[in-house]
This record gives structure tokens, sequence and C-alpha cells, in this order.
């Protein structure tokens, strides 16, 4: 008997893990057969053995003792971070204040930062928008691009008081090695100043040697950033224009 390509299409997605979002184009059938495809998968979201978690994105659930479980964030989003193996995007914002402990909601926004400004999405419960990231998106810049961003938004991280982020913040930068730093503090000059007065006062609160020059000379003396951290957990705000 021959093989059709709706038993092509079930048996890939038998083989598929839970939780893995794919398109048309995953299937191992000809370009000019996708539209066929694509039927099919909408077929078996409306027989109940997928969900569509946007237009043409679709996931095989698993379903645990305490319901069905929704794909991890990255899956969601992960034709807008990478495109022919090449990173786009990473992930930044609400869900990375979540992962670094500096806040414990949930988020129903994600953030991607990009190279070029894009229009905001929505999938599913999710509303997807979009931050331009100046610097080239790299898998070893994005953990430190992160680390940015929290400095960039350190006003809009929810339910955190300004010490307590402070404080998280300066562990994680003092885990970071020599290397790091040294690439952190130049991916910084291409942030909003704040960003880069924000993460000055902190490496020199956990060293006061540390080389800052290049960064305080980047910054307007004339310009003050509020963030309402005490002087004994940030020092050297005076020097940043940090009130």
């Amino acid at each position: 008997m021959a093989t059709t390509i709706t038993d092509i299409v079930k048996a890939t997605i038998e083989k598929s893990s839970a939780g893995i979002t794919f398109t048309a184009k995953d299937f191992p059938v000809a370009v000019v057969k996708q539209k066929t495809v694509n039927k099919i998968l909408n077929n078996l979201v409306s027989d109940g053995q997928l969900r569509s978690i946007s237009k043409g994105r679709f996931y095989k659930p698993k379903v645990t003792e305490f319901g069905e479980l929704k794909p991890d964030t990255y899956e969601i989003v992960k034709d807008l971070l990478e495109k022919d193996g090449k990173l786009i995007g990473y992930l930044t914002g609400y869900s990375v204040f979540n992962e670094l402990g500096l806040t414990t909601q949930v988020p129903f926004t994600l953030q991607i930062g990009a190279a070029k400004d894009k229009k905001s999405i929505e999938r599913g419960i999710y509303k997807i928008s979009f931050v331009r990231q100046a610097n080239p998106i790299t898998k070893k810049n994005i953990p430190l691009l992160r680390i940015l961003d929290c400095l960039r938004f350190f006003k809009n991280i929810p339910d955190a008081m300004p010490d307590d982020t402070c404080r998280r913040l300066l562990v994680i930068l003092q885990e970071l090695s020599d290397k790091e730093k040294a690439l952190i503090k130049e991916l910084s000059l291409n942030y909003t100043p704040q960003a880069t007065a924000l993460l000055g006062a902190m490496l020199e609160t956990l060293n006061p040697e540390e080389e800052t020059t290049a960064m305080l000379h980047a910054l307007n003396p004339q310009s003050y950033y509020k963030l309402g951290i005490s002087e004994n957990v940030l020092l050297n705000q005076k020097k940043w224009n940090i009130k």
C-alpha cells in the first residue's frame, strides 16, 4: 500500500516530542504539498490531537496528572529567534526578569531583542513585543545583553524593590569572568545612558579598582537617573549621577 501524505504527517508527529512547535515546512514532503500538510494539521487540531499556537504553527500537547502543559517560552517564539540557522533575536524583558530571580511574576508579555524595530504580535495568550538591540546578537553576547536589558528597564521590573533588584544584579555581575566583564562594558556603550551608568556604579561597588573610564566619558554629565537605590547598597551613585 502506498504511503500517503497523511501517513507521513502522522508518523512524523508520532516520533516528535510533546511541546515542540512545528510548521508544514518541517515535514519530509515536497514544497508544493505543504498546503496539503497544513490542511491535515488543522484537521488534527479539530480532532484534538494537536494544538495551534498561531496561524500555521502547531504542537503536540503533553498531558500530566496536573493538566495539559503549554510549550515552553522558547518554543513559542523560536521562529522569531533563529532563521536559517542564524540568530536574529533573543528572549529578554519580563521572562528574563523572572528567570534571573528579579521578580516572581509569570509574564504574559514576551519581549524579544532584535536588530530592527517590529510591530507587536499575539500568539495564543501571549503578546510579543520587540526591543531594538544595537549590538550584534550572538550566542556569546546574549547572556550579557539580557543583563544590560535589566539595567535598561530597571524601573519596569514588576513587584520588585530597587534595593533588592540591585543586590540580585550585583550577585549576577559578580559571577561574570574578567572577559565577560570587559565585554559587557563594551556592549553597554551602545545602550541607554541609564544602563551604562548603572553598570558602572555596580561594577565599582563590586571592585573600586574596576576600569570604567570609557563608560563614564560616554555619559552626559548633565543627565541624572532616579532609581531609588540606597547609597549603602550601590556605591558611587553621585559619580554616576544616580539618585
